[in-house]
This record gives structure tokens, sequence and C-alpha cells, in this order.
């Protein structure tokens, strides 16, 4: 066997045990036990939102002079039934002052309040009235409307700055990354049933799907009739 052979052979012996040494040394090496304390980049992990029940109120201040409600409250009360009927909850609760300067004039405004819920859908049997008792008799005390209803928000509240936003050596985003638009997501959301999973598939539109095929069948456009007040972009 020549020296250069011999020499490469040696060579090659000394990577291999170079490399099996390195090797075993990163073996013996530990791992931290704890966890690592890290912010995570997703955004949505960080800043998760929390679909959970809640209570839903409106207080409605009614004067002693009053019989019925203004229509500025009415309006109110129209936009809290429009939201307890999407909200599919069962009862809308109606609480009265007792024993207060207004509670004979709250006790009308609640009667016509009750009503004007049963123009809106809501249907009597659905609406609870109770009243309150309160300490200081002397006061004006609001008609309380309120409901429980699923909501989603964030389980904290955003514009928390723990650490320098200067320090940015890990090329991380900052903690408060994507927490207004989590929370302006959830806030937007109609149902908060539709963040827990898809809704099921409606039936299909047999009368629609014969035209379109019939349609491409005669080789004429599938598509739909624009109506004229539509807006193009064919400048």
């Amino acid at each position: 066997m020549s020296e250069q052979a011999t020499s490469s052979a040696a060579r090659r012996l000394a990577t291999a045990g170079f490399v099996l040494t390195v090797l075993g040394l990163a073996g013996c090496a530990q791992r931290p036990d704890g966890p690592l304390n890290y912010a995570p980049d997703d955004y949505r992990a960080r800043h998760p939102i929390i679909v959970g029940e809640a209570t839903q109120d409106l207080d409605i201040l009614v004067a002693s002079s009053e019989t019925r409600l203004t229509h500025a409250d009415l309006t109110r009360v129209q936009s809290f039934a429009s939201r307890f009927r999407a909200a599919r909850a069962s009862v809308i609760r109606i609480q009265v002052p007792a024993n207060t300067r207004n509670a004979q004039a709250a006790g009308l405004v609640a009667k016509d309040m009750v009503r004007a819920l049963g123009r809106e859908g809501v249907a009597r049997s659905r609406v609870l009235l109770t009243s309150y008792d309160v300490e200081t008799s002397g006061e004006a005390f609001p008609i309380r409307l309120s409901f429980n209803g699923l909501t989603a928000g964030l389980e904290h509240a955003c514009g928390q700055w723990p650490a320098d936003l200067g320090e940015t050596y890990q090329n991380r985003n900052y903690e408060n990354f994507g927490c207004a638009s989590q929370a302006n997501l959830a806030a937007q959301i109609a149902d908060p049933r539709d963040l827990l999973g898809p809704r099921g598939m409606s039936e299909i539109d047999a009368e629609r799907r014969t035209t379109v095929i019939g349609d491409y069948r005669q080789g004429r456009s599938t598509a739909s009739d624009r109506s004229r007040t539509e807006s193009n972009y064919n400048w």
C-alpha cells in the first residue's frame, strides 16, 4: 500500500473519530427542565378569542312624570330585542325599581316596554318581569333589561407593554401585536358559535341548477343577469 493511500485512510479515520466524539458529547448535554420564556410569534395564540357566556344588559332611566317609552328609548329597546333574537337566548329579564321616587312611572313604562318587545317578535312568555329593591328611595333608578348569551372576546385587555420595544435583537413581534385586530374581529362576530365550528350546509337550489345546466348545454352564458344599478368597472 502506498504512503498516499495510508495517509488518506488515516485522515478519514481521524475525521470519523472526531464526529463520533462530538456526537457523544452532544448526547451528554442537559436540556432545561422548565419551559422556555418566550412570546409566541403567532398573535392568534398570544391573543386567542374566547367564546363564553356573559350577561348583556340595558338600562333605561325613567322620570317620575313618564308613562311610556320615549322615542329614543324605544329605539334602544328595539335594538336590544334584535340582539336578544340574534343571541338565541331563552328569556329576557325586565327589572323594575321598587320603593323609589319613580317606581310608579317605571311600572307603566315597563308595561309599554313589554308591548314594544312583542312588536319586535319577542313573545310574552319569554319576558320575565321582576322588581329590585334599592336602599335609597329618594332617587330615580333605571329599568334594567338583561339576558344571558354567548359572547366572543379576549381574556385580557389590549395595550400591555411588558418589555422595551427597542429590544428587537430576537426579531420577534412585540407583546401587544395583533391584540386590537383580534378584539375587533371578536366584536364583529354576529354569532360566536361560528368560531366553534362551521354551520351545516343547506340544501341545493335544484331549480337554479337545472337552469344553469340547461344554459350550458345550449351554449348560453350561465351567469346571472346583472342589475342596471349594479356598479361595474368597465370604464
